[in-house]
């Protein structure tokens, strides 16, 4: 009896305050407790309520191009500190402290990969860098990225999740806009399609510049998308704002995005975009 109640028995649930084990994620919006590798298999969506948890820029990479397919171009460039910028903390102490949490040395990865079968350039942002915020650095492996593409005649699909423009970098920082959008401009050039993918959260300079002038326009569920945050908006205009007015399904409603489409079925649909503005051919099926 004692064996068939350890079978029969339910998977814990997360209690107030609990620290879960490193082998289950508790669920930001419904507070369950979901095993790692329900939802590695699962994209990293809740199977409970559907909710997309964020990921790192592997996990991205991951969960979007075919397996193996993935060659990274970026690596190669690091911050550096012109302004000599300390708030609480010198600059490149936060630099350091962040290059130490992910493994590289700024918020974002780019490369070449496959998407079920078709070839793409890929650029993610990563925003355990840092809140993802545009620096110098991310701004040029963005511009890079756009130029190898269009060099390449690959499309490019760009995930963003990013707090904005990066403060430590000031005028430094905001000239990205420019310099990414002038570099997109070589996609447009030779035809090729630039996709735009918003996760939870696009915000500041980063949704003002290359996130949003993409040819297409998607977002993940319930992502944060907007320029300034809810709290400052309201205070500014002294006015009460819709429920969720800058969430993915808001935008999608009222004209600013073509698209919302669950992680899970990411993949297969833009493999058929991308065909479609590409017109390239699927891949003919093997036969057993």
């Amino acid at each position: 009896m004692a064996l068939e109640h350890f079978f029969r028995r339910g998977r814990p649930k997360a209690q107030a305050g609990a620290e879960l084990p490193d082998l289950w994620t508790k669920c930001p919006a419904c507070k369950e407790a979901i095993y790692n590798r329900d939802l590695d298999a699962g994209a990293w969506v809740c199977p409970k309520c559907g909710h997309h948890l964020r990921l790192d820029a592997e996990q991205r990479v991951q969960v979007l191009l075919d397996e193996g397919s993935f060659t990274p171009w970026s690596g190669q460039v690091f911050p550096a500190d012109p302004l000599e910028f300390t708030d609480t903390e010198p600059y490149p102490e936060r630099l350091r402290r962040a290059q130490k949490k992910t493994g590289r040395p700024d918020a974002i990865l780019t490369g070449r990969g496959e998407i079920l079968g078709v070839p793409v350039a890929a650029a993610v942002m990563d925003f355990a860098f840092s809140g993802g915020s545009m620096g110098s650095v991310v701004g040029e492996e963005i511009a890079r990225a756009a130029e190898k593409a269009a060099e390449e005649g690959l499309p490019l699909i760009l995930v963003a999740a990013s707090g904005g423009a990066r403060m430590q970098e000031s005028a430094l920082s905001l000239m990205q806009m420019a310099k990414t959008t002038v570099a997109l401009e070589r996609l447009h050039e030779r035809g090729l399609p630039y996709i735009s993918l918003l996760s939870d959260p696009t915000t500041g300079g980063v949704t003002a510049s290359f996130a949003t002038i993409a040819d297409v326009i998607l977002a993940e569920p319930g992502a944060l998308i907007g320029f300034a945050g809810p709290r400052v908006i309201q205070q500014t205009i002294r006015q009460n704002l819709p429920e969720g007015f800058q969430r993915s399904e808001f935008l999608l409603e009222h004209g600013m995005l073509d698209d919302v489409i669950d992680r899970r079925e990411q993949r297969a649909y833009l493999a058929r975009l991308l065909r479609l503005l590409t017109r390239t051919q699927a891949a003919p099926e093997v036969q057993p």
